[in-house]
């Protein structure tokens, strides 16, 4: 105990000193991440706004050129009123100027190698209508080639009167430098300054991880101690810490709670399990006797002496009483024996004929029974076969309001694979949506669902057989149950 304790504080350490580590490179992260991001926004603002500047001188001066020139004022002109001016105004503003007809064609360049090349590449026609269909007449296109960032603008050359003459491109390069340089100075500072700080939260954690374990030890060692068996020793510590002292008195209080609660399960511990079982007892000895009150009625009802089927009807009904008697002793005798249910008696059966006489017991008509074959042969407990069926076909009759019409109780072998399926399906209330986890709780039960113990008696049955139960249900509409036992043939 003391070596895993020894481990505990080792752990508790290393989980401060990586909390504080991850704190302060999250936050280094965060803030590098942070600067890059407004490094990157100030370099874009900084070219987008020089670009403008640079588009707005030269159109004035463009404008100024227009406004001075001899030759009429028309696209095929343009070439021969910017045909000395372009290299002025290009060398003025220390940008390049590329002057276009209309249609995109290349009049003007202030690079000579485009000065005579009627063969340059045209604006694309997307870009030309972006131009015309914007309300400035303008256009920046934004490309990146080999990871450098080009900018382009596309603007109208407009005459006094306001008819476009051309397209004005001022390509411009986007040089970063300077913001690199100074990105990378500032993330070197900040590498530097997080280096100091976690140098500085190694020791900060060490101490904090000493001071905060050389309480925890005693109160470690005592809850380890502690159980409900025995008297539990307070603890008589005075801690440098407010918050442990908080938990000291929290666990002192909890051993007064502890004591106080010992003594109350010691006296009902043996009286909830004597209530518990005879609880259980009653009901599995209630269930077979509601069956054979059916039974007795059902044949007082049904007695004809001039039957010609008398003899055998009367032999069906004395069977069906005493596989009921059988159930009521042999859960007597378990009681005896202090023994919850009684044992598996298996043997083998036909499942589809036990259901169906089981059925003849209730005397409802809006009982309805199907099966897919007239026989299933397996090895089965017949006693406890009847049970699941009676107490499931008993608290779906109970489900359905006396009031209601159209009652329909729907009954239903099934072979699935090796598993043999019993449905049974009533078109009663449901069971509410807050009712549904505590259906096979031992000691829930509610009448408009007409759910009991019984169920948490039975799906112990199944369980016991390897077999499953589950239902489905639908509040105001009714509830299926399907219970799957494997078939057993050896």
């Amino acid at each position: 105990m003391l070596k895993g304790f020894k481990l505990s504080m080792l752990s508790l350490r290393i989980r401060i000193f990586l909390s504080m580590i991850v704190l302060i490179i999250v936050a280094s992260i965060l803030l590098a991440s942070i600067s890059i991001i407004q490094f990157k926004n100030e370099a874009k603002e900084y070219h987008q706004e020089r670009l403008e500047r640079k588009e707005n001188a030269v159109r004035e001066h463009i404008n100024y050129v227009l406004s001075t020139t001899t030759y009429p004022l028309t696209t095929e002109n343009l070439d021969l009123i910017f045909k000395d001016k372009i290299h002025e105004l290009a060398h003025i503003h220390n940008i390049e100027i590329n002057i276009y007809s209309l249609e995109g064609k290349l009049l003007k360049s202030s690079k000579e190698s485009f000065s005579v090349d009627k063969v340059s590449p045209p604006i694309p026609k997307y870009i030309l209508k972006l131009v015309r269909s914007s309300i400035e007449k303008r256009y920046v296109d934004i490309k990146t080639v080999n990871g450098v960032k080009n900018r382009s603008s596309f603007t109208q050359i407009k005459d006094d009167k306001f008819k476009p003459l051309g397209v004005l491109n001022l390509p411009y390069l986007e040089d970063d430098g300077f913001y690199e340089k100074e990105l990378n100075s500032f993330l070197i500072r900040l590498g530097q300054v997080y280096t100091f700080m976690l140098i500085v939260a190694f020791g900060l954690a060490y101490f904090l991880s000493t001071y905060i374990t050389k309480s925890l030890k005693t109160i470690s060692d005592r809850i380890n101690e502690t159980s409900l068996s025995q008297k539990n020793k307070k603890i008589v510590l005075e801690a440098s810490s407010k918050e442990i002292n908080l938990l000291i008195k929290s666990y002192n209080r909890m051993v007064e709670e502890l004591e106080i609660s010992a003594v109350k399960l010691a006296q009902s511990e043996r009286e909830e399990a004597w209530r518990e079982m005879a609880k259980q007892v009653a009901h599995e000895i209630k269930n077979p006797l509601t069956p054979m009150r059916l039974t007795v009625q059902s044949f007082e009802r049904k007695f004809n002496p001039e039957d010609p089927d008398i003899i055998q009807k009367m032999k069906d009904y004395s069977e069906t009483l005493i596989q009921q008697i059988d159930t009521m002793n042999a859960v007597a005798s378990a009681f005896s024996n202090f023994a919850s249910m009684p044992a598996q008696q298996n043997e083998t059966l036909n499942v589809v004929e036990v259901v169906e006489l089981a059925l003849d017991i209730f005397n409802e008509e809006h009982i309805v029974f199907e099966s897919e074959f007239p026989e299933i042969i397996s090895k089965i407990d017949r006693t406890q076969l009847i049970r699941i069926l009676t107490n499931l076909v008993k608290n779906a009759i109970q489900s359905i309001p006396e009031l209601q019409e159209n009652k329909r109780v729907f009954v239903a072998v099934k072979k699935e694979l090796n598993s043999v399926l019993i449905i049974v399906e009533d078109n009663g209330i449901g069971i509410k949506p807050e009712d549904i986890s505590r259906i096979f709780e031992p000691k829930f039960t509610t009448k408009n669902s007409g759910m009991g113990l019984g169920l948490g008696i039975i799906k112990n049955i199944i369980e016991n057989y390897k077999g499953t139960i589950t239902f489905d249900t639908e509040y105001g509409k009714g509830t299926r149950f399907t219970v799957s036992l494997p078939i057993i043939n050896s």
